[in-house]
């Protein structure tokens, strides 16, 4: 397995549902389903290095992307697993090697535990702070998965937001 750090405040991207752009740090909406390195109930925010990388993340594969609003993140970690190279059996143990696994039909439909969440589960025990991983929806995408639980306060996680565009709260979406 491969550690890296990221940072000092390194840039990544991600597009926000305008509804929760008030909490652009937040890994609820990861936690509320699950995501390929995240069982329900798991917070995890998944951003990525590049905006078009995080555009066709958020697209999900769908020919039009839904209203987004796109934040860009200084981030700083240590303890970052590597896997932004993909799996090289020299490298990485056999565990490793379903990482890309169909985690939503081993979820969802199959109602087993995915590969990826057992992979985050041990990252997530022994400390680590998220994994750098390829994107599958942008080719040659990276992108990083953040376990918001395991920062410390040495870690760095924020949204550029130096205008204070980014709404603050909910108020905005009441609706008469």
């Amino acid at each position: 397995m491969r550690l890296s750090r990221i940072g000092p405040d390194e840039v990544f991207h991600r597009f926000l549902t305008p509804k929760w752009a008030f909490l652009p740090t937040s890994g609820a909406g990861a936690a509320a389903r699950g995501g390929r390195f995240n069982r329900p109930g798991v917070e995890a925010l998944y951003l990525s290095r590049a905006p078009q990388t995080a555009l066709e993340e958020y697209r999900q594969g769908a020919s039009i992307a839904p209203p987004a609003t796109l934040a860009a993140y200084r981030v700083t970690l240590d303890k970052v697993v590597d896997l932004s190279s993909g799996y090289d059996p020299a490298v990485w143990n056999e565990a490793w090697a379903d990482w890309a696994c169909a985690w939503k039909e081993i979820a969802r439909i199959d109602g087993a535990t995915p590969p990826s969440w057992r992979l985050a589960d041990r990252l997530i025990t022994d400390g680590l702070r998220g994994i750098l991983v390829p994107s599958l929806r942008h080719a040659g995408g990276v992108n990083l998965v953040i376990f918001n639980a395991a920062l410390t306060a040495a870690d760095r996680l924020e949204a550029h937001d130096p205008d204070g565009l980014l709404p603050r709260d909910q108020s905005s979406w009441d609706r008469p």
